[in-house]
């Protein structure tokens, strides 16, 4: 078929994602926990194009979206979509103005932070609703859980805010289950002895392992993030989750490699016979981790697993496809999906799911679709 000068070209690597697979993975989310949703759309949605997912999910009614900083929540909020912002981590004090005036919702460490918030509030004569975050072992933010209830009178002296929810975060539900529970205890005493849900509208603790593995008594609101993407942190939950995003690249050549012949950089695979390599437009420069190199990954092509021969490189990499003859150039390939699930990428690669979805480039274009 003949081009046109500067016409589009098909791409060499997109990334398929269900929304309607979104969708129900929020729903198990709901059934699980029975408590409402944050539902966190961090780093780009972990990749999964915030904008979109943001739309697709308010349909659905979530509380809150849960975003790492005010760039996220003004690209939310940008886009049209009405639901509760809320800022999982520290603010910095130039962009409070904003999370003022836009009315989103920040969690507070600090009694610095909660008097900022207060004197910018009664100066915009409004009431800011803000969430206390409490350090229960994640050592990252929040006010130390022992200090906390001393702290409470100058907090609730503030006018400018209404301290309407209490959040803590897991950093170890998916590994530590002894440790895990001891934190739900002291997270459950701590909001008990505070007024539990009589002093707080929204009480939270659990992340996807969380909401997945434990009880979420006393809490009300959960805060899913990486099983809304089809991957459980738990892997006895994996069957009740639906793949979100398929990572797709193309067959682009194919040769036929003597024995002896070195494949990619370094020439750390050799050939040991006769070899017919197929060559893929993915690499690290998609996303594609080079960290798989010479670590047994594979890919998906036409009902079957090939696997990776040598290194990755930045915008290719190739594949042994000499028992397969009816490969041919355009064949489609799955790096991830349903065949290939993320989390045995990850794993091969040495690190977590979250890292491979969030680090898939600006050059890999997303497809979205409903069914």
């Amino acid at each position: 078929m003949d081009h046109p000068i500067g016409a589009p070209s098909p791409p060499r690597a997109w990334a398929e994602i269900d929304l309607s697979a979104l969708r129900h993975n929020l729903e198990v989310a709901r059934e699980i926990s029975s408590c409402a949703v944050m539902a966190v759309v961090k780093a780009g949605a972990y990749g999964h194009e915030l904008e979109t997912v943001a739309r697709t999910l308010a349909q659905a009614d979530v509380a809150f979206f849960g975003v790492a900083n005010v760039g996220e929540a003004r690209r939310i909020a940008d886009a049209g979509v009405t639901t509760r912002i809320y800022l999982l981590g520290a603010t910095w004090a130039d962009e409070r103005a904003e999370i003022v005036a836009r009315g989103w919702t920040p969690c507070l460490s600090s009694l610095d932070e909660a008097r900022d918030f207060d004197q910018l509030a009664q100066a915009a004569n409004v009431r800011l609703k803000v969430h206390l975050a409490v350090d229960t072992g994640m050592g990252r933010g929040g006010f130390v859980a022992d200090d906390l209830p001393h702290q409470m009178p100058q907090l609730e002296a503030l006018d400018g805010i209404e301290i309407e929810g209490l959040g803590s975060h897991l950093p170890s539900a998916d590994e530590d289950e002894t440790f895990t529970r001891e934190q739900f205890t002291r997270f459950t005493n701590l909001a008990q002895a505070l007024g539990g849900r009589d002093r707080f509208k929204w009480i939270h603790l659990s992340n996807s392992a969380g909401l997945l593995g434990y009880p979420s008594s006393p809490c009300n609101l959960v805060r899913p993030g990486l099983m809304l993407y089809g991957i459980s942190p738990l892997p006895k939950f994996q069957d009740k989750l639906k793949n979100v995003m398929s990572l797709k690249s193309r067959v682009t050549l194919i040769r036929e490699l003597p024995a002896g012949h070195g494949v990619s950089y370094g020439r750390t695979f050799i050939t040991q016979r006769p070899t017919r390599v197929a060559t893929i437009g993915i690499g690290y420069g998609d996303g594609y981790p080079r960290h798989l190199s010479g670590q047994g990954a594979e890919v998906w092509i036409k009902g079957h697993r090939h696997p990776l021969l040598g290194r990755v490189t930045m915008d290719q990499i190739m594949i042994d496809v000499t028992d397969h003859a009816d490969i041919e150039v355009g064949d489609e390939v799955e790096v991830f999906g349903p065949h290939l699930r993320v989390d045995e990428v990850a794993a091969k690669a040495g690190t977590i799911a979250w890292e491979i979805l969030t680090g898939i480039t600006p050059r890999v274009v997303r497809v979205h679709h409903t069914e």
